[in-house]
């Protein structure tokens, strides 16, 4: 349309600006650093053909994924088209920059781990090392964007970018760890108790996290504060039983195999009992900081 028509209409084109403080800033330098050393892992271990099976799937799906949406994330700031899109903008990177950190954390522990077999001499070898590396830095730059993105006190502008929001991603994070080395629970009433415990909490905490991104919990007809007050000391206590329940259940009248590998029930058995007892203190600590922030302003 011609510029009258256009402005008749009501029609405005968006213009895109560049902002150079995206790129320059410490959090643009920090998002730089993770695009590049992310890129620099999926390509070293894409060039060793070594990452077959679900561990090496992962790896690369995490790298692939953090390296794509910082890059998105840094070319949205620096062309200033981010307002454009009907989310909050600060909740969502401050979401992604934790969900990325623990994502890569995660990977530079399995990945070596899996993969790198001692003594470690050929090229091949020494290719994973640098891509371990890579990985660890790139954890680095996320964890540096999370401290620089992180509320001060008494800012509560940005949900997720505080504490009990940073946790709420970490425990969903976890629950996500924890379905995935599920396998062996039906006909223990226990054991099914404490797997409704990781749905539940899992999907409350997951609807929280997409509300608050999405700019929905304003429309929720109650006190918000106080609700997730509550949520927090319900999971803590439901999460309390099932750091009970799960080992009692799992490890009565069992010892470990004595050829138990990756795959083993035990070994994955007590791997979630670790897990529930971290989600169980992130509960606790998410409790303690939202009932400050709500009765101790």
């Amino acid at each position: 349309l011609p510029s009258t028509e256009r402005a008749q209409s009501g029609w405005i084109m968006p213009v895109a600006t560049v902002n150079l403080r995206a790129l320059t800033s410490w959090v643009g330098i920090a998002r730089l650093s993770a695009v590049v050393l992310s890129c620099l892992a999926f390509s070293l271990v894409a060039s060793t053909e070594c990452f077959k099976g679900p561990y090496g799937t992962w790896c690369m799906f995490t790298w692939c994924f953090c390296f794509t949406v910082t890059l998105l994330v840094l070319l949205l700031e620096l062309l200033e088209l981010y307002p454009l899109l009907p989310l909050s903008w600060d909740d969502f990177t401050a979401a992604f920059s934790m969900l990325a950190a623990l994502m890569v954390f995660t990977s530079s522990v399995v990945y070596p781990a899996t993969f790198i077999s001692s003594p470690c001499s050929s090229n091949q070898c020494a290719r994973q090392a640098v891509a371990t590396t890579a990985s660890c830095l790139c954890f680095l730059a996320y964890a540096i964007e999370v401290s620089l993105t992180r509320a001060k006190p008494g800012d509560i502008s940005s949900f997720l970018s505080t504490v009990p929001g940073l946790l709420k991603v970490f425990e969903a994070y976890v629950a996500c760890l924890i379905f995935s080395l599920l396998d062996a629970y039906s006909g223990e009433p226990g054991l099914m108790w404490c797997v409704a415990v990781y749905s539940l909490c899992f999907i409350f905490t997951l609807l929280i996290i997409i509300f608050t991104i999405g700019r929905c919990l304003t429309y929720i007809p109650c006190p918000l504060e106080k609700m997730l007050v509550g949520y927090n000391f319900l999971a803590l206590l439901m999460y309390l039983t099932a750091t009970i329940l799960w080992p009692l259940y799992s490890f009565r009248g069992q010892s470990r195999p004595d050829s138990c590998g990756p795959d083993c029930s035990w070994n994955k058995h007590l791997g979630i009992t670790f897990l529930t007892i971290f989600n169980l203190i992130a509960y606790l600590v998410d409790l303690v900081y939202s009932t400050r922030m709500v009765f101790f302003r």
